[in-house]
């Protein structure tokens, strides 16, 4: 179950230790085997550390207090909640590498601003790949939206166009764009994805309102490289956090908020089209220490949501 080990190892740091080197020590161990980055881990535990001696603690609940307050800090950001352009369409690009769950986090974002009542249309720009376009068709068909898409080999940059276009034709609200997962060290395909981005800003009068970055919780430190090269080159604005339902320790999550100064938009907690849930750093901090919240009757996590 999602951080299950790193809930079991910060229960037995909190646990009527006594507050001295090797505690702060044996914290710092935890939150680098949790995928805490080593800046944020030092940052941490030295802060806690300086504030101990300062103020005389010996009771590890005092620390695990001040440490709740430190995380929270961290990772609550300004543009936490999904940009609205005044001027429809709004148009999200959506980016990552393969095998992220991006195409199925798209159509859950899809899925989520339907029933909101908005009029969703999807962009399969991801002309690199036939089965992308196909599997983007088969999740619009399911949840019930339009989509744009070419043939297999076809100019992305095209398609996100002819979606725009379509949109406001359509009177739609929200377009989401698919593009090619690509590997961030192949300068080519990142090359293709800013000529997307000027391709949207043209046809649009203005840059993307977001450009989201799809992130695999499980893949640990190489997510913040990957993070770092796709920020570089699409400005990205938000990311979305998939597969935080499996083997993910939780301290990525730290990390890419505190290195990147990106908001976390979104986390996949499932393979429904409903387990897609707005990032709550209050709710995230308190699951590393007590626990994930319970499943509802469908399945999905209460309150990572709201």
């Amino acid at each position: 179950m999602m951080l299950r080990g790193l809930v079991r190892r910060l229960g037995e740091i909190f646990s009527g230790r006594t507050v001295d080197d090797e505690f702060f020590d044996y914290l710092e161990e935890v939150l680098i085997q949790a995928d805490v980055g080593l800046d944020t881990t030092l940052k941490l535990v030295e802060g806690l550390r300086e504030r101990a001696a300062r103020e005389g603690w010996r009771d590890s609940e005092v620390v695990e207090g001040y440490l709740r307050d430190a995380l929270v800090e961290i990772l609550e950001r300004p543009e936490a909640r999904l940009r609205v352009s005044s001027e429809p369409p709004t148009v999200i690009l959506v980016v990552g590498v393969n095998g992220t769950g991006k195409t199925t986090t798209i159509a859950k974002l899809a899925y989520r601003l339907k029933g909101e009542g908005r009029k969703v249309l999807l962009a399969a720009a991801d002309t690199f790949r036939a089965a992308g376009i196909d599997q983007l068709e088969v999740w619009a068909q399911r949840i019930g939206v339009g989509l744009v898409r070419q043939q297999e080999g076809s100019d992305p940059g095209a398609v996100v166009f002819d979606a725009i276009q379509a949109a406001r034709a359509r009177g739609v609200d929200f377009v989401i764009a698919d593009t090619a997962g690509r590997l961030h060290t192949k300068r080519n395909l990142m090359e293709e994805l800013k000529k997307i981005g000027r391709v949207t800003e043209r046809a649009l009068g203005r840059p993307a309102d977001e450009v989201l970055l799809v992130l695999d919780a499980t893949t640990g430190h190489n997510a913040v490289t990957q993070a770092k090269q796709f920020r570089d080159a699409l400005g990205v604005t938000g990311l979305i956090l998939a597969k935080m339902d499996g083997t993910a320790k939780g301290g990525i999550v730290l990390t890419v908020v505190d290195e990147l100064n990106l908001p976390i938009k979104f986390l996949g907690v499932g393979e429904k089209p409903r387990d897609l849930v707005d990032f709550q750093p209050r709710a995230f901090v308190q699951a590393l220490f007590e626990g994930p919240p319970p499943l509802d009757r469908e399945g999905s996590k209460k309150d990572l949501i709201r």
